[in-house]
């Protein structure tokens, strides 16, 4: 049978800029291999599978795969499935449910004259805080030195709402700029409390930069060796939340600006915000915009 999919570029208003990703509709009766063989043919950060949804009152299954694994959840992921399944409706729906590894995902969608404009998915699990690691580690894996390395906040930390990422606050702009992953480091530290990424950010924006409050990158394992993400909606999710718990406001909605992707050529901008009630997270939701780029149909023989 021929299989529909899309790509999209997702946390960005326009081509070529955020994350790409490609959305396989109509997967029923893939197998666990083909889809993985799928994904790495496209070969981008992640793909989606759309499959019905085990139960009715859902709108669909999706199962995400990188170019290696298999992964619970990941952000852009959510942002662009939803984006894709919202404007082929016939009326754009109000908000999405998807069935995912690590649970049920909502994600909003908004819209403007009837068109869809962005989509903004509920992390599936509150933060959970892992294992630390040194400055000095911590820089090694970005080969830094680890006074580039910030602690004032918080430690370099295994941190997840679904995906673990190690997050570190790096001092400048110029160190996350000249970061480069370390394989051998990454050897010695990876896996740890199920991460084998580094998601790493600064606050120091310049005004050029501006109104962002951070910029980040992410280093994580590819199809050959270490590559770089444009835009990591899980990460971002689980480091907005870390800072929303390191806050003092005990009620309330902290927001954030990210950039991402700015220093590989792949701008994109991802929108956060984590409500906090009683001096605890009640929900983290990350956002933004996308792109739909190419469309088209394949045919695996044998997949029924």
């Amino acid at each position: 049978m021929q299989r529909r999919y899309i790509t999209v570029d997702v946390f960005t208003d326009r081509a070529f800029g955020g994350n790409p990703l490609g959305v396989v509709l109509d997967a029923g009766g893939l197998s666990t291999g083909q889809m993985q063989a799928i994904a790495r043919e496209f070969n981008y950060s992640e793909t989606t599978f759309v499959l019905p949804p085990r139960e009715s009152d859902h709108d669909a299954e999706v199962r995400i795969f990188t170019v290696n694994r298999e992964i619970p959840f990941a952000g852009h992921p959510n942002v662009g499935t939803a984006f894709v399944l919202a404007t082929l409706a016939e009326k754009p729906p109000a908000r999405l449910l998807f069935e995912e590894k690590a649970g049920l995902v909502p994600v909003e969608v908004v819209t403007e004259q009837g068109k869809v404009v962005s989509t903004e998915f509920t992390a599936p699990q509150l933060l959970k805080r892992m294992s630390q690691v040194s400055a000095e580690q911590a820089a090694a894996l970005l080969t830094l030195s680890a006074s580039d390395v910030r602690t004032d906040r918080h430690p370099p930390q295994v941190i997840s709402v679904g995906l673990s990422f190690i997050a570190v606050e790096l001092a400048s702009r110029e160190a996350l700029r000249r970061a480069r992953p370390d394989a051998a480091t990454f050897a010695k530290t990876f896996p740890c409390d199920g991460s084998d990424a580094v998601y790493f950010y600064t606050r120091d924006v310049p005004s050029g930069e501006k109104p962002l409050d951070l910029q980040a990158r992410m280093f994580h394992p590819g199809a050959s060796g270490l590559s770089e993400d444009p835009a990591t909606g899980s990460a971002t999710a689980a480091a907005a939340a870390l800072l929303a718990d390191l806050d003092d406001i005990r009620d309330g909605e902290l927001k954030l600006r990210i950039g991402q992707g700015v220093d590989m050529g792949r701008p994109s901008l991802l929108l956060t915000r984590v409500r906090k009630q009683n001096g605890a997270i009640a929900s983290i939701h990350v956002g933004g915009s996308s792109v739909k780029m190419m469309e088209g149909t394949f045919e695996l023989k044998g997949a029924e």
